[in-house]
């Protein structure tokens, strides 16, 4: 880029970042009572352009710059103490600025190539990108992700330290500072889809990686955010040798805080099924479900953790098909206390949960059939009460037809006593009892 060209827009920059400065010197903020001598309003600040810098500066400019969008975009709708001082309307004026800014850098001749060299090694064809701020993104990564990940790191437990880890942490660095930067990462990072995204795996997965070892659940569900976006953009190959250090780092994150469980939960099943799917006999897919159930067992009334593990199980069961009949010791136990949980959330998500495993692996040899009806038909009686009563005796049907399909023999020895049963004329026993086995 020639000096004069650099001026102009170092420039620019300055009077395009001038309004979104005096929104945000003037909106209100009262740091956390936790940390009360840290200003992250003031962090913030601190990366709008100098108008007193120079030409050879403007590349730390702009990259302060994108930094400090990041801060203010990722803070839309944010619950964090430590950014939900901003507004909305700033929030989305940042991200309106970034473009602005980044439409006027590709402007420029020397931006204007398709080929982009992203760091030392990585070259990417960029023609088909049109947006010309995931460009800049893309090309200052290399700058800013290794800062973000320094930023995390700073204040996370070091092994080293003896008694509370934490507490030596945050004297260390105020983890303030990493939420902030987990935060910042998350956005930029969710700016490049695919296939672009898939190709800045080395830059990225680093960076991510860092956030779920950190001791703070703000900082770790950041990571977890940007995980799930990671493998709903990418493919297994381009995660490539990354695959067991990010499955074992989901495995010790299982017992994590409830505030993120749900963020843990989707990004373990999104990883394993992306990066095992054509082996159900992976020991990933075992010690994962075998990490959730041990820990859903400690905590089986917890209603939050529960319905997000029902939510997002669904791809894992399929992705083990008949290997589920190994689980069953662990599985059916929880579905019987679930299925008579209070609220219909629950009793809906476990019932569709149920057919999913009774379809794939026809509960062969399992000893769980008869206990299994007896449940369901208690339910299907105690639903009269239930707002939901028609969708879960919708379920309920389903799932008795399929016993009745896959274990004939087995599930007329445990209808018998319920063929007359007055409070079962509405079941509809002839769509049962009308459909042979189909295993023998």
């Amino acid at each position: 880029m020639s000096k004069s060209s650099s001026s102009t827009l170092l420039q620019n920059l300055i009077k395009l970042s001038e309004p979104l400065k005096e929104s945000l010197s003037i909106t209100p903020y009262t740091p956390p009572e936790a940390n009360a001598n840290i200003s992250i309003k003031s962090k913030i600040q601190s990366l709008f352009p100098d108008p007193s810098i120079t030409g050879p500066e403007i590349g730390t400019t702009i990259r302060d710059f994108a930094l400090c969008c990041a801060a203010l975009a990722s803070a839309l709708n944010s619950t964090t103490q430590h950014l939900s001082w901003i507004p909305n309307s700033i929030s989305l004026y940042a991200i309106s600025l970034f473009k602005e800014f980044a439409n006027a850098y590709y402007d420029d001749l020397m931006h204007a190539n398709c080929l982009m060299k992203v760091g030392e090694e990585l070259e990417l064809d960029l023609s088909g990108v049109v947006e010309s701020e995931k460009k800049l993104v893309i090309e200052l990564m290399p700058d800013i992700l290794p800062l973000l990940k320094c930023n995390i790191k700073e204040s996370a437990i070091d092994t080293s330290d003896e008694g509370d880890g934490v507490s030596a942490a945050s004297a260390r660095v105020p983890v303030a500072y990493a939420i902030l930067a987990a935060y910042q990462f998350r956005w930029l990072f969710s700016q490049v889809d695919a296939p672009y995204i898939g190709k800045l795996c080395p830059l990225v997965i680093p960076c991510a990686l860092t956030t779920l070892d950190h001791w703070s659940p703000a900082v770790k569900g950041q990571g977890m955010i940007s995980f799930i976006y990671l493998a709903k953009n990418v493919n297994a190959a381009e995660i490539g040798g990354y695959t067991d250090v990010i499955l074992d780092a989901c495995c010790q994150n299982i017992a994590c805080d409830d505030e993120i469980w749900h963020y843990v939960v989707e990004m373990s099943v999104l990883l394993v099924t992306l990066t095992q799917q054509s082996n159900p006999r992976s020991s990933w897919y075992e010690k994962l479900l075998n990490e959730m159930l041990n820990h859903l067992e400690r905590q089986p009334r917890n209603k939050q953790r529960r319905t997000a593990w029902l939510t997002h199980i669904e791809p894992l069961f399929n992705g083990l098909g008949l290997i589920l009949v190994a689980h069953f010791r662990c599985l059916f136990p929880l579905f019987f206390k679930w299925m008579h949980a209070d609220d219909d959330e629950t009793v809906l998500l476990v019932l569709e949960r149920m057919i999913t495993v009774v379809r794939l692996t026809w509960i062969r040899n399992s000893p769980y059939i008869e206990r299994l009806v007896d449940e369901l038909v208690t339910l299907y009686k105690d639903a009269a009460l239930k707002v939901g009563r028609k969708d879960i005796r919708s379920l309920i049907l389903q799932i008795l037809t399929l016993i009745r399909m896959s274990r004939g023999s087995q599930f007329d020895a445990s209808w018998v006593k319920y063929k007359d049963d007055p409070n079962l004329t509405a079941l509809q026993l002839s769509s049962i009892e009308g459909n042979p086995p189909m295993v023998a």
